[in-house]
């Protein structure tokens, strides 16, 4: 495969900015889109040079912008985070909602299943940290040794032998979580402005931040500390690790940059045409 990618397609539906996009292992040709129109839209993919994707779903219900989504692990299931300060849960096979996550004081900003899918952590304006069951009830609420800010991203790690929470917000932290206790296990201290994002390797190994500082910051999870630091050079608003390749790739306003994290260079920049939609 060449390691020089060019844009596929692109799938319009949404009306207002698109917040967070999911994909599946299970389903390869589904995505979901999360978005300021308060909808999420499940996309089905087609490949087709003229069409790439066409809108399947609409799942509808949040009374505000919805800002993050996420899929189960066994693809069945789509999990929302909204400023109406509620979580929902989505049987993907009908679009219906089967929970929603009442708790939360201000806008949920992030979720994640944990890797068997039985538990729910989110993340919010209101600097809380809360975990659920699938049954929409709220077990753990996380505040000694919580974030002063706004916690911005939540994620669980995929790794069962070290089960963590990696979480992340505007007071410029990445804390990291022992899920057994709900304890904090270490603070990750490095970035110069509010964080947006971290995301969490395939193999729960590493963990990579970003936000307003424009610089993409790597962690050992097992050893807690930090590995190395990659320039963005612009404010990150999300970051994915590659499933099948050693690569990291950062989203930020204008492009998107991927790096080979093996080298620690730069794979592609790439820089969408916003001004033909």
């Amino acid at each position: 495969m060449s390691d020089t990618l060019s844009l596929r397609g692109t799938l319009e539906g949404h009306s207002n900015w698109v917040t967070a996009i999911a994909t599946t292992s299970e389903n390869p040709d589904m995505i979901l889109s999360a978005s300021r129109d308060k909808t999420i839209i499940v996309w089905s993919l087609t490949r087709d040079e003229t069409n790439y994707g066409v809108p399947k779903k609409a799942l509808t219900g949040h009374n505000h912008f919805v800002q993050d989504v996420v899929i189960s692990s066994d693809g069945q299931f789509a999990l929302s985070a909204s400023w109406d300060k509620t979580l929902r849960l989505w049987d993907l096979n009908n679009g219906t909602t089967t929970r929603r996550f009442v708790g939360h004081d201000k806008d949920v900003l992030s979720v994640s299943f944990s890797p068997d899918n039985r538990q729910i952590v989110s993340g919010s304006r209101d600097k809380t940290i809360k975990l659920w069951n699938t049954l929409g009830e709220c077990k753990f609420n996380i505040q000694d040794d919580g974030h002063s800010e706004w916690v911005s991203c939540v994620r669980f790690s995929p790794n069962p032998s070290n089960p963590v929470i990696v979480s992340c917000g505007w007071d410029k932290l990445v804390k990291v979580w022992e899920l057994t206790k709900c304890k904090l296990r270490t603070n990750h201290i490095g970035h110069t402005g509010y964080i947006n994002t971290v995301t969490i390797s395939p193999d729960g190994s590493l963990c990579a931040s970003g936000g307003k500082d424009g610089i993409t910051m790597l962690w050992d999870l097992n050893e807690g500390k930090h590995l190395y630091s990659l320039e963005a050079g612009d404010i990150i608003n999300a970051l994915v690790f590659s499933p099948n390749r050693y690569w990291l790739c950062a989203a930020t306003a204008s492009f998107i940059k991927i790096w080979d994290l093996e080298t620690k260079t730069v794979v592609d920049d790439l820089k969408p045409d916003f001004t033909e939609t």
